[in-house]
């Protein structure tokens, strides 16, 4: 094992205790001072806790004391008594008592007079304030203490005996408020658990009357279900019914008709043949005057209105009663900053500017645009978001609140933004801001759609702003919100007849401006002419995509073919957000395209090739896309005649115009166009 090195000679040495620096002389740890007050306290310690007094003067393992000498102090068992302290001679004066008494005596005995470390034989007499320990007289007339204050030792006794008791009663008082407060605290322990209990049942007994309330208002809606129900069957019945008696009738004289047509009596058979004749005639019209109709549909066309009470749910929380940390204050709208873009919509705001409260940050919400249930579309720092793939021609309501760590503000003022029309709208200057009743105009334009967008955040842009500032309360509790459920007539709303049958085609063309997006590209694609004219510097098919997105309406572009060597097959068509852009188009299921070479074109999706039709392209030919979201179609046309049938059905979702080509073409984006006469005509026909 290792051992410590030697402590050198004359080292100075500081008690971690009193932080007074000794010398370690040639008497070594003999010369440092004892702490003859920790030495007292052990001795009474180990005195009090000795279960038995053991002899003093046995060699080996000491036996049990049985007397103590007060002269001698100190304990003998029977043994080394008769040795060491017979009772004859000079030791027969000293005074033999029990052990326990001798414990207390040696306790209640003056304690010893302590001697210097310094001079062994003299005794402490004084105390020298400077070095603040006890010193002999000796130490004063020769020792390092000559110079320094002395005082008398008795008198420094009583001193800091008095400064220690002052001390101890104040800490008595801090100890004595320790145990107060934690009584207090064990109090609050109990008042917590008792309130948490009373709260708990509280809270359970509110939520408990939401959900009765909701049943009953469930109940209420099952039974209109029911009559509904009733009503369709009786409606139903009655007329299964009637048809059952005029069907029996109608077979009836079926029967009897056929049974004159056997008579072979032609004098008898013309006598009731008129009158069979205009019978049968009558019976037949009475069949095709809406008797073969049934008089009333099997769908249920009730819709329950239940997102103001989902929202109110989603917002049921306890009321912030922290005056000290408010929530921030409701943002305001930047009007002059807000504007729509095609189908993008830029939303910028602001705090207060005498708000005090920092907000960490807002939350942007937007309807779908048919004027249904908000959703969150950005969460963040920043007070600028564009939000891209609105549908065309839609009114759209915004609205925006900010939130820090003790909660969310209230909503912002409403924010109503039309985006892109048809060309008329898109060519009139609107004053600003838009009167409510030409947005409800819009607004009726509107066609039920799912909502789809994509979120960007980027810079505003200039463009036409059409929007319309109005106060709005969402704040509303859930207790309302239930009354405004069971309340008449606002719970169920009929569906109205589809928009296709209400307006006419050339209307629904939501007129899109709009060039390849580079961000997306494949990266062998080369832009050029702001973005609009593309090729690539790869023999391979390379995808690039359109900027705008398109999920509803009617719209069509075209493909001016600027360059157009050896023969290649460059493909037109829409494709998802996620398109392969390294193949040709249409050879995922991401893509509906149309490749076509100098002499026919094939429809491709899925790498799936189908209707081969004659005609190509050569050097400055065109090529048209029209993408009929209303009808769910994709058409194609080169030189403005139709290539082919209708491409593709059913689509729907979010689509993007899409070009697929290599370094032998280039083409040119034309977009902003009307509808073509081929599929106006078509139309109409239809």
């Amino acid at each position: 094992a290792a051992t410590l090195a030697p402590v050198p000679r004359n080292a100075c040495i500081t008690c971690p205790q009193c932080h007074r620096s000794l010398i370690l002389d040639e008497r070594g740890l003999r010369g440092f001072p004892k702490n003859r007050v920790l030495e007292g306290v052990i001795d009474r310690y180990q005195q009090s806790k000795a279960a038995a007094l053991r002899c003093q003067l046995c060699e080996k393992a000491p036996k049990e004391a049985t007397v103590m000498c007060e002269q001698c102090d100190v304990f003998y068992c029977d043994p080394c008594r008769l040795r060491c302290h017979p009772p004859r001679g000079p030791l027969a004066k000293h005074r033999l008592v029990p052990p326990a008494q001798g414990r207390v005596s040696r306790r209640l005995s003056p304690r010893k007079i302590s001697t210097c470390t310094d001079h062994e034989l003299e005794n402490h007499s004084m105390y020298c304030v400077q070095c603040k320990m006890p010193v002999c007289y000796q130490c004063l007339e020769e020792g390092k203490h000559s110079s320094h204050e002395v005082k008398a030792l008795g008198a420094m006794w009583k001193l800091h005996k008095s400064q220690l008791s002052q001390a101890l009663n104040g800490l008595s008082d801090r100890a004595k408020e320790a145990k107060e407060f934690l009584v207090q605290l064990r109090n609050m322990v109990q008042q917590i658990q008792e309130n948490s209990v009373e709260f708990e049942a509280c809270l359970v007994a509110q939520c408990d009357a939401l959900i009765d309330a909701l049943n009953r208002r469930k109940a209420q809606l099952l039974s209109r279900v029911n009559k509904e129900h009733e009503h369709k069957l009786k409606v139903v019945r009655d007329q299964i019914s009637h048809c059952t008696v005029k069907l029996r009738q109608t077979t009836g004289l079926m029967e009897y008709c056929l049974e004159v047509i056997k008579e072979n009596d032609p004098s008898g058979f013309l006598q009731i043949s008129d009158a069979l004749i205009r019978r049968v005639h009558l019976t037949e019209d009475q069949w095709g005057k809406g008797t073969l109709t049934p008089r009333m549909t099997t769908d249920f066309d009730l819709n329950l209105d239940s997102a103001p009470l989902l929202q109110s749910i989603h917002q049921l929380d306890f009321v912030q009663m922290k005056a000290s940390s408010p929530v921030p204050a409701p943002p305001i709208l930047q009007l002059e900053e807000c504007c729509t873009h095609n189908n993008s919509a830029t939303l910028s705001w602001k705090q207060p500017p005498l708000s005090m409260v920092q907000a960490e940050g807002y939350i942007l919400e937007l309807d779908d645009g048919n004027g249904g249930q908000f959703r969150e579309v950005y969460v963040g720092k920043e007070t600028m978001c564009t939000v891209d793939g609105l549908h065309f021609n839609s009114t759209y309501s915004a609205r925006v609140k900010a939130f820090n760590k003790t909660g969310v503000s209230q909503y912002s003022k409403t924010l109503v933004l039309q985006t892109s029309e048809d060309t008329e709208s898109e060519e009139q200057t609107l004053p600003f801001p838009v009167p409510l009743e030409r947005s409800l105009e819009r607004s009726q334009l509107r066609r039920m759609s799912p909502f789809s967008s994509t979120l960007n955040l980027q810079p505003s842009f200039s463009g036409r702003s059409y929007f319309e500032l109005r106060s709005s309360s969402h704040q509303l509790s859930l207790h309302s919100s239930l009354q405004s459920l069971n309340s008449a007539g606002c719970n169920f709303e009929t569906q109205s007849a589809p928009y296709s049958q209400l307006v006419d085609i050339k209307k629904l063309v939501a007129v899109a401006w709009f060039s390849f997006d580079p961000s997306s590209a494949h990266t062998d694609i080369i832009f050029s002419n702001d973005n609009l004219t593309v090729t690539c510097n790869s023999y391979d098919d390379r995808v690039v995509l359109g900027k705008t997105g398109f999920s509803k309406g009617l719209h069509y572009w075209e493909l001016s073919i600027d360059r157009y060597d050896n023969h290649p097959d460059p493909a037109f068509g829409v494709a998802r957000i996620d398109v392969l852009k390294d193949v040709m188009l249409g050879k995922d299921d991401k893509a509906w395209a149309m490749y076509v070479d100098n002499n026919r074109s094939w429809f491709m999706h899925n790498n799936s090739h189908t209707n081969r039709t004659e005609g190509g392209i050569t050097k400055g030919a065109t090529v048209g896309v029209l993408l009929d979201l209303t009808r769910r179609t994709l058409t194609f046309s080169i030189n403005e005649d139709q290539q082919g049938p209708v491409a593709f059905e059913n689509l729907e979702g979010l689509f993007f115009p899409a070009v697929s080509l290599n370094r032998n073409v280039q083409v040119t984006l034309h977009t902003g166009l009307p509808v073509p006469e081929f599929y106006t005509s078509r139309s109409s026909m239809q």
